[in-house]
Formats: structure tokens, C-alpha cells, sequence
């Protein structure tokens, strides 16, 4: 019999934790929760208590049964899942499922996978955490009952297959709001005035002393008078101040500040960042990476003391303990740091190393001393106005944490100041050049992941496991795409004056306005959006939102009942549920933009099956209405109806290439060429509208080369067998599931026997190619099912009909 099994979630965590525990220990993974809610239906017993009801998930019953053999063998079982509320509810599935019993059960958590936070926990066991376990039931069938009841609404009013949940409509009304701040913003212009004087720089030379008009000028007029007035105006330095300050580090990370610092250092999007430090995690590397406290253990200050004393000297030690002011803080009880801090850079990929590196660097500087810069300011006087003119700079004295962690903070200015050459006060100064430029007020900015996370955090919606679920999950629904904008050309006018006492006047141009990495609301967002928000406020609002996460906090820590919780929330979720399905059916979110001038029929804006289109008719004409997919860049709230009818000049034939046409189009996935029954994307360089024959046809013949350099051999023993070269080199291809092809391999010469033999060793791509096979199998099975029923249904109803049309005509016949 084995003495001890230990079960937790993830096999890369089981594997660690193996290395630790002798051979009295068998380490298994339950691979996540091995059931969740019931598919078919709500999979909630409203009428008990909203009572979960829970199945095995298919793929799991294998695994379950191993589990369950394991249990018998084993003398205890250590169920060691993550501590927050999902890790506790994964441990309480596998005690109801598996059959275990308190008597020769233990429930361990542990913030790092080190041996000994391991040992310790094994020495102090607990039981399972019924609030964390309920706060999460909570949660999944709140969730759950606002997804299921919601969602077939959208589905009559707006297109099938939406979806409507808690917390991601509400993200998405963000995005959607401040998109329309950017629509309705007007750019306001002004002028800022800079003067520049040439003093000595203290070697024989000279240098520029560059300063700043404090004040916005409204116009142009008002900007030409004050250069007027810098014509014979005398330049003294009045005042020359120095402070002295200090700049703090911050906190140690959280989850949403590693989210979102990860963003701004390291381009790495939210999930992305939480799939590597998942891994840094279940590795032994970092601190578990769900949490919004700040607190560092005692052995974590104690070590990081230690390292930066050594490594740097005892002056850069700063010991600090940050406290979490959120009142939500809980799961975790430490912030995210490094498990060992004298292990400066680890093994692994780059993306894996340079998040290490940010999370080592953020905690060592948390417990450093504050950088000493001193702020000088130089005020320039205009003698005899009231004008004055700044420059200020600035010299660090000691760099403090600066030494390792010289980002900037969220909100900091990027920019630093510059070092000021030697000046006195009362020192005359002669001007070299004034410039007035002309600016314009900023719009509001669109939101990034990282924004989106941030803002999120401070309206306290979500908490550090659901953040970066709601950002992917509003991009999977095609709620919000993440993409970049170019910018506008926009004119701007530049005054100057220099030496001759003379003022220029010129016109520039500059790309304003450009977007790298935003989030934008498509147009079904748009239209989900302000259908929700009109029929389903509560849900909708910010404030209520928050306040169903701090019932689950409450939940969480034993002062709230979680099946009360619902009651309430269903009692007044439901009725407005009912009152919605009285409404009429008619499709919402339609936009009439006029009349089309050639036919004289409505031209509307409207979602589709595949997204937003124009359409010129209605379905009651006699004549079919005419259908035109609307552009990737282009929404229904701001099209015109003159760019709406250009839509229905595609698709457009371009003439004939080889005998055969070559049409222009636009579809789902943006405009596209066809010619001879291939399709060819069109890059965003070319406009659908205007490519010619000659374009198309090059990028046609580009399009064959690089298909037949794709494909680097292929089998007549069998026509769904092909070596490929794909983006991370050469591949096998087999019935819609490719096969790696070991390094060094001749892939071009490879024959069919010996990809046979390689596709053998490889059971897991082997078994999904089994898998799709089976599925498609079936779906033909449930398509040839579906048509026999209707078949069947449509007899019936004709059987039906006709003795009634019988009774009919024999009632008119004795009439």
C-alpha cells in the first residue's frame, strides 16, 4: 500500500513537488477541476436552493477512475490544490467525487513550491475551507444564471451564438463608452511658447538654456504678441532654486500590477503573462501568482536584505513592509516574488526570463532605499512685464532603487529632466530663438489590456483569477478586437523668432491620432452593449457589479449565505428577464442611412449572420434586398450612406488573368481576389475599390510561389499526406493534424514509410487525428439524423392536413 498520495491541479506543479517529497509520496494531477456545472440546461436547481448540479466532465472519467484507485492505496491522502477559492473548490470536487474521508484526508496549501514551504505544510494540515468553497460556487452560478438567461435574448434580437456575462458586458460597456468620448471628442488647438537663450557652459564654450512659457496661449494672435513683446524685451535670471527630492519604489507586485507592468515593459499582452508565470510558479521559480497582497514574508525581507547588501552595500538596504489597502484583498496571502532572492536570472525561454527579471528587480527595489535627485528651477524675468519664463532640471544624488528598477510608474512622466548648464542669478541673457507652436488637446486615451485591468481593479470589478479570463473572453466573442490604427495627417503651424528680430510663419504636418496594441468595440459589441444596457441596467452598472464582488468576499469570509445571495439577486434578475421576452422580436441595432439614389429603396446598416453589413431594400419588397459586408475599418454608428453604397460596387470583376476572371470581394475575414477557384487576400495597402488587374495578378503569382515552397513533398500512396514547411519549420500533415519532424531531418527526402513511422510515434497528435475523425463522423450522423426528422415531421404535418382540407371542402360543398 502507498503511505502517502498527494493531488494537486497541474501536472508541471506535480513534478516539482515530486522532487521534493521522498518515495513514502506519490504525486498526482487532477489536470484543473475534474467536473463543472451540467452542459444541458441551467445545471442549477433554482428551485432547491439554486443547488449546483454537477457532472464529470467526459474527458476526465479516465482520470477519475485512476484517482480513485490511487485513494484506495493509499494510507493519506494530501490534497494540495492552489490556495484561492478555485484551488479550494478543485480540492473539495475531489473529496465528494473520489469518496474520501476526513479520517485519512489533509488539506495543505503553500504560496511557493520550495521544499521547505512544502514540509511546513505538511506539518500543518487543515481541512477544506467551506466559504472559500462557497464564495466560489457563488460565483459560477451567479454567472451561470445570467449567461443562460441572457444570452437567447441576444440570440432572437441581435444573431445567434452571442453571449452576455456579469462581468464581461460590463468591461465591454467601458471600452464601448470610451470609444464614443473618442467619436464625439473636437481637438481643441493652442500654442506653447519656448525660449531658447545660448549661456556659457563653464568650458570655454557655449550652451543651450532651453525654457518654457508656463502658460497656454489660446490663438495664434495671442502667441504673435507675446513673441512681439520677446522683440525688445531684456532676459535676467531672477530666482535659481534648489530642492531637494525623493523618488520612492513601489509596492512588490501584485496580479494586476505585474499584469500590467508586463504590458509596459515587456509588450506582453494579460493572458500571456499569466500563462508564463503560471509556469514560473509550478517550476519553483516565483511566488503563487494570483494575488492582490503586497505583504513579503519575514524570510523574504530577511533574504533580499541580505542580497542587496551584498551585491550592492548596506547604504542601498531599505527594509519596508507594504500593507494592502484594497478591501477586497485575499486568496493569497504575499505578494508575487521571487522564491530564492539570490537567484538573479534563471533557466528557460526568453519570455520566462525576462518576466523573472521583472519580478526580481520590482521586489529588490521594494526593499531599497529612496532615490535623491535634487529639482532645480531657474525663473527668467522679462524686465518690465509680468511674463516669466522657466527651466528646470534635475541631478540625482543618490540612485537609491533606481540602481536596479529604472522604470517609471504608471502615470510617471517618461520623460526626465535634463541637467541645466551653470547659470547665476542676476545674469543677463540674450536670446537665441523663440518658438510658439501650435498643439492640440488630447482625446481620450483608447484602453490597452493593461489599462482595461487597472481601471477594472479600481471600479473593484473581478479579482486577480478573473482578469485576464473577461479581457480574452471579450476578444473571443468579437466584442473587442486589440489592433493598431495609423494615424491622421494633421497640419500645424510653427512661429518663430530669431536673432534678426523677424518672425516666421510656417505650416507642418504630422501623423496624429496613431494606435499600437487598443482595444475597439466592433460594432457587435456596440449594439450588445446598448441593448443590455437599456433593458438590463442593474447589470449593466459599475457600482452593482462591485458590490456582487464584495458579497462574494463576504461569502468568502463566512459572514454572508451564498444561497441567500442568489435568492436575492434571482428575485430581482428574473422578472426583467420575463419582461424582455415579451418584447417584440424585431431585430435591434438597424441604422437607416438614407435612400439610394439609383433605385430609390432604404439603405440601412444592420448586424448579420457574419457580422455588420449594409443592405439596400427591405424583405418586404417584391425585389430581394442587395447585401455588402461593411469594411474591418469602418462602423455602422459613423459610415455615411455615400460610403455605404461604395460597399456595393464589390464584388467587383477586374477582367480575365489566364482565361479565367479575377473578382475582388470583401468577406468575413476582410477583402480578398478569387481566380479560378483560389483565394488571395488583399493586403491593407491595396484598396478593394481601386486595385487593378495588373496588382492583382502579381499578387496572385506571389501567392502560388509561396504555396509551392509551402508544400516540400507529397505522396501518391496517399493524397492527404504532405510534407510541409511551415513557420517553425518542416512538418507532416495528415487529415487536418500535423506531426513534428525531429531537427537535423532531411524533409524533402523523407518517404511515406518513413513518415508513417513518425506519425506512429506520436500517440497524442495520433489520438486528436482520431479524435476530429470521430467527430466529423458524427456530425455527418447528427446532419443526415436531423434531415430524416424533419423528413419525417414534414409527412406528418401533410398526413395531418389532409383530412382537414377533406372537412373543409365538404363544408363548402354543402353550402
Amino acid at each position: 500500500m502507498q503511505k502517502n498520495l498527494v493531488i494537486v491541479e497541474s501536472p508541471a506543479k506535480a513534478k516539482t513537488i515530486e522532487r521534493f517529497l521522498g518515495k513514502d509520496y506519490k504525486v498526482m494531477s487532477s489536470f484543473g477541476h475534474i467536473r463543472d456545472l451540467r452542459k444541458k440546461g441551467f445545471g442549477i436547481d433554482i428551485d432547491h436552493g439554486f443547488q449546483p448540479l454537477y457532472e464529470i466532465s467526459p474527458d476526465k472519467k479516465k482520470l477519475v477512475g485512476e484517482l480513485t484507485e490511487a485513494t484506495r492505496k493509499a494510507e493519506t491522502v494530501w490534497l494540495a490544490s492552489d490556495e484561492d477559492r478555485e484551488g479550494e473548490a478543485i480540492a473539495w470536487h475531489l473529496f465528494d467525487v473520489l469518496g474520501l474521508k476526513d479520517d485519512h484526508t489533509r488539506r495543505i496549501v503553500f504560496h511557493e513550491i520550495t521544499k521547505n514551504a512544502i514540509e511546513e505544510a505538511i506539518k500543518h494540515p487543515r481541512g477544506i475551507d467551506a466559504n472559500l468553497v462557497n464564495a466560489q460556487q457563488a460565483r459560477r452560478v451567479l454567472d451561470r444564471l445570467v449567461g443562460f438567461e441572457l444570452s437567447p435574448i441576444l440570440w432572437k434580437r441581435i444573431k445567434p451564438s452571442l453571449s452576455a456575462g456579469r462581468v464581461q458586458s460590463v468591461a465591454v460597456r467601458l471600452i464601448v463608452e470610451r470609444e464614443r468620448e473618442i467619436m464625439h471628442f473636437q481637438p481643441e488647438p493652442y500654442y506653447k511658447a519656448t525660449v531658447v537663450f545660448m549661456v556659457p557652459d563653464g568650458n570655454g564654450g557655449v550652451t543651450a538654456l532651453k525654457t518654457d512659457y508656463p502658460d497656454k496661449l489660446a490663438d495664434k494672435q495671442q502667441a504673435l504678441a507675446l513673441l512681439e513683446k520677446f522683440k525688445t524685451a531684456g532676459f535676467v535670471i531672477e530666482d535659481i532654486s534648489r530642492k531637494p527630492a525623493r523618488r520612492t519604489p513601489a509596492a512588490p507586485f501584485t496580479t494586476s500590477t505585474l499584469q500590467q507592468e508586463a504590458a509596459r515593459q515587456l509588450g506582453f499582452s494579460i493572458s500571456q503573462t499569466m500563462r508564463i508565470a503560471q509556469g514560473l510558479y509550478e517550476s519553483g521559480k516565483i511566488t503563487y501568482m494570483r494575488t492582490d497582497s503586497v505583504h513579503l514574508s519575514s524570510l523574504a525581507l530577511n533574504t533580499a536584505r541580505a542580497e542587496i547588501e551584498a551585491s550592492m552595500g548596506p547604504e542601498y538596504v531599505k527594509t519596508r513592509q507594504y500593507h494592502t489597502s484594497s478591501k477586497g484583498a485575499q486568496e493569497a496571502h504575499e505578494a508575487i516574488r521571487p522564491t530564492y532572492m539570490n537567484v538573479r536570472s534563471i533557466e528557460g525561454t526568453t519570455p520566462e526570463k525576462r518576466l523573472y527579471d521583472l519580478i526580481w528587480k520590482r521586489t529588490a527595489a521594494s526593499q531599497m532605499a529612496d532615490a535623491l535627485i535634487e529639482k532645480t528651477t531657474v525663473t527668467v524675468g522679462l524686465d518690465g512685464q509680468p511674463e516669466k519664463l522657466t527651466a528646470v532640471g534635475e541631478v540625482v544624488k543618490f540612485d537609491g532603487f533606481l540602481k536596479v528598477y529604472g522604470y517609471r510608474s504608471e502615470g510617471e512622466d517618461d520623460e526626465t529632466a535634463a541637467v541645466l548648464p551653470p547659470v547665476k542669478k542676476g545674469q543677463v541673457l540674450t536670446l537665441d530663438k523663440a518658438v510658439a507652436t501650435e498643439h492640440f488637446s488630447q482625446r481620450p486615451p483608447r484602453y490597452t489590456e493593461a489599462s482595461l485591468v487597472h481601471k477594472l481593479e479600481e471600479l473593484g470589478i473581478g479579482r486577480p483569477s478573473t482578469y485576464a479570463p473577461i479581457i480574452s473572453t471579450i476578444q473571443q466573442r468579437d466584442y473587442i478586437v486589440k489592433g493598431n490604427r495609423e494615424g491622421e495627417k494633421r497640419e500645424y503651424n510653427i512661429l518663430e523668432l530669431g536673432k534678426s528680430g523677424k518672425i516666421s510663419d510656417k505650416t507642418k504636418t504630422e501623423s496624429a491620432g496613431a494606435e499600437k496594441g487598443k482595444l475597439f468595440p466592433t460594432d457587435t459589441g456596440m449594439v450588445v452593449n446598448d441593448f443590455l444596457t437599456e433593458h438590463f441596467p442593474k447589470i449593466m452598472d459599475y457600482n452593482f457589479t462591485a458590490s456582487v464582488e464584495q458579497q462574494f468576499d463576504q461569502v468568502a469570509e463566512g459572514k454572508k449565505d451564498w444561497q441567500k445571495m442568489m435568492d436575492s439577486f434571482y428575485k430581482n434578475f428574473h422578472p426583467q428577464v420575463e419582461e424582455a421576452n415579451t418584447y417584440s422580436k424585431e431585430k435591434v441595432g438597424a441604422r437607416l442611412l438614407g435612400t439610394d439614389p439609383a433605385s430609390g429603396r432604404p439603405v440601412s446598416v444592420r448586424i448579420g449572420r457574419f457580422g455588420p453589413i449594409a443592405q439596400i431594400g427591405t424583405v418586404e419588397d417584391k425585389v430581394k434586398p442587395l447585401f455588402a459586408s461593411l469594411k474591418k475599418n469602418q462602423l455602422m454608428e459613423t459610415i455615411t450612406l455615400e460610403e455605404a453604397l461604395e460597399l456595393f460596387r464589390l464584388p467587383r470583376n477586374l477582367g480575365e488573368l489566364e482565361g479565367k476572371s479575377v473578382v475582388v470581394g470583401v468577406g468575413r475575414f476582410g477583402p480578398y481576389l478569387r481566380h479560378d477557384g483560389k483565394f488571395v487576400s488583399l493586403p491593407k495597402t491595396y484598396d478593394p475599390l481601386t486595385v487593378s488587374l495588373e496588382e492583382a495578378a502579381a499578387l496572385i503569382a506571389d501567392k502560388r510561389e509561396a504555396d509551392s515552397r509551402k508544400v516540400l513533398r507529397s505522396y501518391a500512396e496517399d493524397a492527404t499526406l504532405t510534407v510541409m514547411n511551415g513557420r517553425f519549420g518542416p512538418y507532416i500533415a495528415k487529415d487536418g493534424v500535423n506531426y513534428k519532424i525531429p531537427k537535423k531531418t532531411d524533409a524533402a527526402s523523407l518517404s511515406y514509410a518513413d513518415c508513417l513511422k513518425l506519425i506512429e510515434s506520436q500517440p497524442a497528435a495520433k489520438s486528436k487525428a482520431a479524435a476530429k475523425s470521430k467527430a466529423v463522423a458524427k456530425a455527418k450522423a447528427d446532419a443526415k439524423s436531423k434531415t430524416a426528422a424533419k423528413a419525417k415531421t414534414a409527412a406528418k404535418s401533410k398526413a395531418a392536413s389532409k383530412p382537414k382540407a377533406a372537412a373543409k371542402a365538404a363544408k363548402a360543398a354543402k353550402k
